[in-house]
């Protein structure tokens, strides 16, 4: 089997290599005129002009002046990184880990041997302490722009025409930046729901929740996705009764059902509290607190919750509007997003579109891969981006990452195939730091092995699931994975043994 995935590899790295030649380049509406735009030289204009400078943005930018291209990146923020870095991603991850050392030293070091008189919360050191991460990593891109001689202009860009970006600059003045090639990555901003003010005091975003001056008694979170379970978590951890509210019958809905369910009952043993299959239809903020009246999503009785501090994390809309695309004529669909082909390009000739302004995943890392990818186009070589390869990660502890497709979708697709698991009770190495709740599952094809999914509940699933990433982007099995010696004791073990379990059977259960 092993010699089989050889021989898949090769066969998938030369249809890369056919799929991208410049001739097949015309089936996907992207002319070979505009396919040179790259390569026009000029003093004043740039090369490339990226409006946006998140995780997409930056990239793309600091890949497009890697490549040779005179490059400028608009940003309205005043600081690089976007949402992910500035008020999302890494702000959350710094609390997220706070909080679960403060949770750890009062729930766990004792059954390790240490022990304390007390513990306390300093917030405002734990905030000061996410603050400085945010910080250090926005100033790191600022320092990467300049070693990539890319410009850095700070403001609000708009289109005049398809070549042209007016900026106001958060100094006050405007200026005009001109391009042969102008990226949109504006990235995305919290949906709003009907009736419901955010002011991000008592009814806060995720940005809001990021910042809370005190741990509230008492915290409402409305869904439970990604970022609602991990806020929701930090908050939590610190003290707070956390009830998440939620229209759809399950959390997570993209999730690999059986996975899904081992994770609310995780989540339920830390005290998270669910209600699901419900709707949000008042709210009242007159009172010290906040009131929020719900009721069955299929019609009901309907009930009044109380909390100090609500969440609304029902999701994100990608941030196209007032950026001028009606006036330079950039299709768009229902609910906003930017329709672009597979090369990035969207309707209109030079003007591209990357991240969660346009369909897929709105994931940082799936951003960063359309960024370099889509400036790869520009300058004549070849990009690569596979949606339905890209991991997905909650930061809760456990975590959860998968990659792949989970069984419902196999099954949908009307796929023979198997299915190997291994919990992390038997890892040796996670008995040895007590810390093994958790499952490795991975979905095969039946007749030839082809790894299909893998779906990972474990402390640190995050970083376990990029073995997993590797051989699903190499058409790697099984079996593959079972053959590779993983060092002892480890917890990648437990993806070794849910391979030797898919193809065979496990060694350790």
């Amino acid at each position: 089997m092993a010699l089989a995935s050889l021989v898949r590899r090769k066969a998938y790295l030369l249809s890369r290599n056919l799929s991208n030649s410049p001739a097949d380049a015309l089936k996907y509406s992207f002319s070979l005129s505009n396919f040179s735009r790259g390569f026009a030289s000029g003093s004043e204009e740039n090369d490339v002009v990226v409006i946006g400078g998140g995780p997409g943005g930056y990239v793309a930018a600091i890949k497009a002046a890697q490549l040779g291209l005179k490059t400028t990146c608009i940003e309205k923020r005043g600081t690089l990184g976007g949402t992910c870095l500035n008020v999302g991603c890494i702000p959350s991850k710094a609390l997220l880990h706070s909080s679960h050392m403060y949770h750890e030293a009062t729930h766990s070091f004792a059954g390790h041997g240490v022990k304390f008189s007390s513990v306390e919360i300093d917030l405002p050191a734990m905030m000061a302490q996410k603050d400085k991460a945010v910080s250090n990593l926005t100033r790191g891109i600022e320092g990467l722009f300049k070693k990539n001689k890319v410009n850095y202009v700070k403001g609000y860009g708009k289109f005049i025409s398809p070549s042209e970006v007016s900026v106001d600059t958060i100094e006050g003045g405007s200026t005009v930046v001109k391009g042969k090639n102008i990226i949109i990555a504006t990235g995305s901003d919290v949906k709003s729901l009907p009736g419901i003010t955010i002011d991000e005091k008592r009814i806060v975003s995720s940005t809001g929740a990021l910042a809370l001056q005190e741990v509230p008694k008492k915290l409402i979170v409305i869904g439970a996705g990604y970022i609602g379970l991990e806020m929701g978590s930090v908050w939590g951890r610190l003290g707070s009764e956390v009830t998440v509210v939620e229209f759809a019958p399950d959390i997570v809905p993209s999730m690999d059902a059986e996975i899904r369910k081992q994770f609310q009952r995780s989540l339920e043993k830390q005290k998270m509290k669910f209600m699901l299959k419900t709707k949000v239809v008042g709210v009242d903020t007159s009172g010290n607190g906040v009131k929020l009246t719900v009721e069955p999503a299929a019609g009901g009785d309907q009930t009044t919750l109380e909390a100090d501090v609500v969440l609304v994390s029902a999701g994100r809309s990608p941030f196209t509007a007032g950026l001028g695309l009606d006036k330079i004529g950039v299709e768009t669909d229902k609910i906003g997003r930017i329709l672009v082909n597979d090369r990035f390009a969207t309707n209109v000739a030079g003007v591209y579109a990357i991240g969660d302004v346009i369909p897929g995943p709105m994931l940082a890392h799936k951003a960063e891969e359309d960024g370099v990818a889509c400036v790869e186009f520009i300058a004549g070589k070849h990009g690569h981006v596979d949606y339905d390869k890209v991991p997905g990660v909650v930061y809760t502890h456990p975590e959860v990452a998968s990659v792949g497709k989970t069984e419902e979708q196999v099954k949908a697709l009307g796929v023979d195939y198997r299915v190997g698991k291994f919990p992390f009770l038997a890892n040796s190495r996670a008995k040895a730091i007590d810390d093994a709740e958790g499952i490795v599952k991975i979905l095969a094809d039946k007749e030839t092995d082809k790894i299909l999914g893998v779906h990972i509940m474990a402390p640190n699933a995050g970083e376990l699931i990029h073995e997993a990433v590797l051989a699903i982007n190499y058409d790697a099995s099984s079996e593959d994975i079972a053959r590779v010696c993983h060092a002892h004791p480890t917890m990648s073990e437990a993806l070794k043994e849910a391979a030797m379990a898919t193809y065979d059977k496990p060694i350790h259960i």
